[in-house]
């Protein structure tokens, strides 16, 4: 009989043994600060350059909300420092302009962002054994987004997990198997590689659309099972994204692991993640062309100290 995940979890000392066998620690160094994106090379890049025949770009993230929804309900402060109606304010005879300031919360289930290798700590210590006193009231010292400042460009790979199953989208707190994945490269005719942005679509916005307004603190997200993170881990990926924050909601109840993707993920691992990304345009132009591999490029803002940033993140064909 096939193991239902949910019902029948790992234990928190199976999660212990995988947290150590993936463990990417020493790995690059002592210092390393990049974790997974070590995977990502320059003959990775320049080949991902070479999937973008088209001239055909577009956006991954969503709009940064200014209002309270369930998915953000701390949304962005956005506000005027000089609009049309006082252009002629700042002193200077002819000259005309509006200003306005933006400040968000990084994190959460509603905004697009990158996390960055200080966001999650085990036992009091992030990535390559760096202690959780390092991050500050004035901000991180040690694995911060400016990891990823030059920019993430790569070979991204999309997995349609409901498509391969026949379904339109995964319900609440549904959990993505290994099968799953290597059904979703079957069907697609791609292998998920050294190097590679891999993002796995659990039909969100399909879900959202369906039911009008999706609140995900209430009524939970599809994600990996922590099954999986052996498998990212022998791939080699550099970079993990979803449609959700890749760990199922609310979880599978594992003592001390509540999120084993964020946890081993970042934590063991060294990847970077990138959640809550819009996927519908991207999975209609994948399937349109049946073509699952295409370039990613994910610019972040340069904020020292900074456990991560919203990003707008571009495929490019």
């Amino acid at each position: 009989m096939e193991k239902n995940l949910l019902q029948d979890p790992p234990t928190p000392e199976e999660l212990e043994a995988l947290y150590q066998s993936c463990r990417n620690w020493g790995r690059w160094g002592e210092e390393d600060e990049r974790g997974a994106l070590n995977h990502l090379t320059r003959a990775h890049r320049a080949h991902a350059f070479s999937l973008a025949t088209e001239g055909l770009t577009f956006s991954l993230a969503h709009d940064l909300t200014t209002t309270p929804t369930p998915e953000t309900p701390e949304p962005a402060h956005h506000h005027m420092l000089a609009a049309g109606d006082a252009r002629k304010e700042s002193g200077i005879p002819g000259y005309e302009a509006s200003r306005d300031y933006v400040g968000s919360a990084v994190h959460g289930l509603g905004i697009t962002h990158i996390d960055a290798l200080c966001h999650m700590f085990v036992r009091g210590e992030m990535y390559n054994g760096v202690s959780a006193d390092e991050v500050r009231s004035n901000g991180a010292q040690r694995n911060t987004i400016m990891s990823v400042a030059e920019g993430l460009v790569g070979r991204g790979v999309l997995l349609d997990v409901p498509r391969s199953r026949g379904v339109g989208f995964l319900g609440a707190n549904e959990t993505i198997s290994v099968d799953d994945l290597e059904a979703a490269e079957r069907l697609q005719g791609v292998h998920v590689g050294a190097g590679d942005l891999l993002i796995v679509s659990t039909g969100r916005d399909t879900r959202r659309a369906a039911a009008g307004q999706l609140d995900p603190f209430a009524e939970g997200l599809a994600g990996l099972h922590a099954e999986c993170l052996p498998w990212l881990h022998e791939r080699s990926i550099a970079a993990l994204g979803s449609d959700g924050i890749s760990d199922p909601m609310p979880g599978l109840g594992i003592h001390g692991w509540p999120f084993p993707v964020h946890q081993v993920g970042i934590t063991g691992i060294g990847l970077h993640l990138i959640d809550n990304m819009a996927l519908g345009a991207l999975l209609d132009v994948c399937a349109s062309r049946e073509r699952w591999e295409f370039l990613l490029s994910v610019s972040v803002i340069r904020i020292p100290g900074g456990t991560g940033c919203p990003v707008n993140p571009l495929a490019c064909f």
